[in-house]
């Protein structure tokens, strides 16, 4: 919360103490169900009027922390990525060329505000990018089966780091629920520089600053990674959230998935030159990996 200037510091910690914003359990569930509104209109709602009051809250002991949605810039960001990759007139079929036009010229306009093009939130549809997993650790995973009202399975021994909020569990009304289905690491913000900052040279010097797509990890992405987290408060939080990707993924799948473990397992190998180990821990995430992300072409 000390890393937000007045005003926004008084905004935010009243928003935090609210019984009415949506507890963390069930806020991604409402970020996606708001976003589902607004792109099945005709035309498509692509980017808010006004950007989201909402934020995910996260509170540890004495300190509360709060990553703010960010709706409208996110949706800039997301719609220009959308335009960079596809086609013309494909990008016609689902966004009206006039509209397409008055959404690019809007978010000119906004830039020339002098407002941060840095998010809170970073979003990636249909996969986990494979440079996402080297800020955490494996035992900074939080898995929780099931959907709400049926219960749920806590299957890792998280520290308290990574448990739901108290607030969360015990506020009155639909917040009783049970957490929704969720795959969620956590780590602090010193931790995830550092792996960032130690991965860098091991990853240039094997890997390379490539994007072809066999090389989904490169010192190019790494060294964005590293940037964004560079702009935080350094007692901040990070975390990596599978989001909708577990309601893909059955239980058995998710139980196994140990991304952040081969990811860390690949790493040493390439460090220490064992490259039959490197090779192995990185074809299994690319085995995971590519399935998920070639549904985004089917029918």
């Amino acid at each position: 919360m000390t890393a937000f200037p007045e005003p926004a510091r008084t905004l935010w910690t009243v928003y935090a103490d609210s019984r009415r914003r949506p507890r963390r359990i069930h806020a991604l569930g409402v970020e996606h169900q708001e976003a589902v509104l607004r792109l099945t209109g005709s035309p498509p709602d692509v980017v808010p009027d006004r950007d989201s009051r909402d934020a995910y809250v996260r509170r540890l002991e004495d300190m509360v922390y709060v990553c703010p949605w960010e709706t409208r810039l996110r949706s800039w960001l997301a719609f220009e990525r959308f335009r960079d990759e596809h086609a013309a007139g494909v990008a016609a079929a689902f966004v009206p060329p006039p509209l397409s036009e008055r959404v690019r010229d809007d978010f000119e306009r906004w830039k020339k505000g002098g407002r941060s093009l840095r998010p809170h939130i970073l979003t990636s549809t249909w996969h986990v990018p494979l440079d996402w997993f080297v800020p955490f650790a494996r035992d900074e995973r939080c898995l929780m089966l099931g959907t709400p009202g049926t219960g749920y399975r806590q299957t890792d021994d998280a520290a308290a780091v990574h448990q739901p909020a108290a607030e969360d569990l015990a506020a009155p009304g639909p917040a009783t629920a049970a957490p929704a289905r969720t795959l969620i690491y956590v780590t602090t913000m010193g931790e995830a520089r550092r792996r960032v900052a130690a991965a860098l040279p091991v990853v240039r010097e094997n890997l390379g600053d490539g994007t072809d797509e066999i090389y989904l990890l490169s010192a190019g992405r790494l060294e964005t990674l590293g940037r964004w987290l560079g702009e935080f408060h350094p007692r901040a939080l990070v975390e990596l959230d599978y989001g909708g990707l577990v309601h893909l993924l059955d239980d058995t799948t998710l139980r196994m998935d140990e991304s952040v473990a081969e990811m860390t397992v690949a790493l040493t190998g390439m460090e220490r030159g064992e490259v039959e180990l490197t090779v192995a821990m990185y074809k299994r995430l690319l085995a995971r990996w590519r399935p998920v992300r070639a549904l985004e072409a089917a029918n």
